[in-house]
């Protein structure tokens, strides 16, 4: 068994890869057994407290990289007709601290019968379906995705003046 024990960088040269295919639940975990893409047995023991996400590399001890790919898995998926009907499930949800995967004007999660009714009785269409899941990091996660550009000045201005939840700057004073 290999043993995989860092998260890495994306890599310049990746002559020494394979994958390691996992469902959400497992990418939650620090410690677990796996197989690789090529059928090469693994065992991580990865820090704990950050998800594996898709496209993340790991370095095993003796130096090979597998890249973690988002398996298909169970998901419920809900669709919205317009913007505020999507707003108001993803509010509604996001206050019961559900992973969500947001698309455009369509959500997945974990099945669960009360919150594929909350979804229904939105107006949304619900339906079951194999696929990745990739839910959002939440608002304090790493946003690997996500780059935040603030092209207008003033809207730089009043974020300078209202520090951020988690500028510790703040607290040194």
């Amino acid at each position: 068994m290999i043993k995989i024990t860092k998260r890495v960088e994306c890599p310049a040269q990746q002559s020494q890869s394979d994958t390691i295919e996992l469902d959400f639940d497992s990418r939650k975990r620090g410690r677990l057994r796996a197989q690789s893409g090529n059928g090469v047995e693994l065992g991580l023991f990865l820090d704990r407290g950050r998800t594996l996400l898709a496209g993340d590399w790991l370095r095993a001890e003796n130096g090979h990289l597998f890249q973690v790919i988002a398996a298909a898995e169970r998901v419920t998926k809900a669709g919205a007709e317009n913007p505020l009907q999507f707003a108001r499930i993803c509010y509604h949800l996001g206050n019961r601290h559900v992973p969500l995967q947001i698309g455009d004007h369509w959500l997945r999660f974990q099945p669960d019968h009360v919150l594929e009714e909350l979804c229904r009785h939105y107006g949304l269409t619900v339906t079951q379906e194999t696929a990745p899941f990739q839910p959002e990091n939440g608002a304090y996660g790493e946003h690997k995705s996500h780059h935040h550009h603030h092209d207008d000045d003033q809207q730089q201005r009043r974020d300078s003046d209202h520090p951020h939840p988690l500028d510790h700057r703040a607290h040194d004073r």
